[in-house]
């Protein structure tokens, strides 16, 4: 480990969230339903209305008296995001929507659209302080952290979205990956807050699987190994990019403070505690990271630490603009993989849904025009 500073990992706060329902637990929801004179069954009825039916709208609440309806529902439900614009590719299967926050921040999330179910990459974080060069979010800059109920409300959103058929036939919203902006475990208690309402079954949560909620990381270890001790199987995603720290340094700058071999350790030790296994994201940069012998480094990293634990997901590179970097040939990709596989790694290139609309993995960056 170097003596390098860390990479700037808290986030400047412009203006506060209010207060939302999101935010709260459900004891906490109880004890506001007392301070406001109702019994605390309201508590649940929110929950429902909030969880299962997807709805803050107090017209929807016909079980609550009406005399409190409209109240209430401003108080617990404060609007915390508003669509700006929002585009579709993919024959409308994928949209990344730009959301304005309550203090004129902006951030984006992408919706997709799978046969049968949906998968929100959410965003954590309003643009990145990781500095990933090859990553448009990261060329961003920091410039907050999203609360748990901002982060809640874009899967909630993109549920009642998906239900309503709004991409087309009306799907359920089954996954949910931290892959939007931001790096995940860098706003730690806020994402776990929300993993906690994805998991949490209806009405207390969304009754998602933790099976089906990916949380990625460019290798935050002592975050890493925090998420271990939590007890909730999520899939555990690290972005790495490269198998030997000269390399992974330059493009990866957190590398600096915790290495490959640190971070794929602590990956190890989430496989172990869990029996989930590790997702090894890799983008391919042209003439950079892609070379066979690049492969084979990273097999054997991954194969010495056992067997069955981890599958890699190589990842096209997204053109980004003003970017030097571009995706590799067809061809170097073609030999990356199959080096990968012959050294018994299982290995799938990722399918890339939404680049071109700057919706695909790290191109993310905020563009209104």
């Amino acid at each position: 480990m170097t003596d390098r500073p860390l990479l700037q990992m808290s986030a400047p706060r412009r203006g506060k969230a209010p207060r939302h329902f999101a935010d709260l637990t459900h004891d906490e929801r109880v004890e506001s339903m007392r301070e406001r004179g109702l019994p605390a069954f309201r508590a649940k009825q929110l929950e429902t209305h909030y969880y299962t039916h997807l709805t803050v709208d107090p017209d929807d609440m016909t079980d609550l008296p009406a005399s409190v309806r409209d109240d209430l529902a401003a108080e617990m439900f404060p609007s915390l995001m508003t669509p700006v614009k929002s585009l579709v590719a993919d024959g409308g299967d994928t949209r990344k929507t730009l959301w304005n926050l309550h203090d004129g921040v902006k951030v984006e999330s992408v919706l997709m659209k799978y046969p049968e179910r949906a998968t929100l990459c959410v965003t954590s974080q309003a643009g990145c302080g990781m500095a990933c060069p090859f990553c448009a979010t990261g060329q961003m800059g920091l410039t907050r952290n999203l609360s748990a109920a901002e982060i809640i409300e874009q899967v909630r959103l993109a549920a009642r979205s998906s239900r309503d058929g709004e991409l087309g036939e009306p799907v359920r919203l089954s996954n949910v990956v931290f892959m939007g902006m931001g790096e995940p475990l860098a706003n730690y208690k806020a994402v776990m807050e929300t993993v906690r309402a994805l998991v949490a079954p209806e009405p207390h949560g969304f009754g998602l699987s933790a099976r089906h909620v990916t949380v990625s990381t460019v290798g935050l270890v002592p975050a890493m190994d925090k998420l271990t001790k939590e007890g909730i199987p999520v899939t555990l995603a690290l972005s790495l990019h490269a198998p030997d720290d000269e390399l992974r340094n330059e493009i990866v700058p957190i590398n600096t403070r915790w290495t490959v071999d640190e971070a794929l350790d602590a990956a190890y030790r989430y496989y172990a505690a869990t029996g989930r296994r590790v997702s090894i994201e890799y983008a391919l940069i042209r003439d950079m990271n892609d070379q066979a012998h690049r492969a084979a480094l990273l097999a054997r990293k991954l194969r010495e630490r056992g067997d069955g634990w981890v599958h890699v997901n190589p990842i096209p590179l997204n053109p980004t603009p003003g970017s030097i970097w571009t995706a590799s040939d067809p061809a170097v990709e073609r030999e990356f993989v199959h080096t990968l596989r012959d050294h018994g790694i299982p290995t799938t290139i990722r399918d890339t849904r939404g680049s071109d609309i700057d919706g695909a993995c790290g191109q993310l960056a905020i563009k209104e025009d």
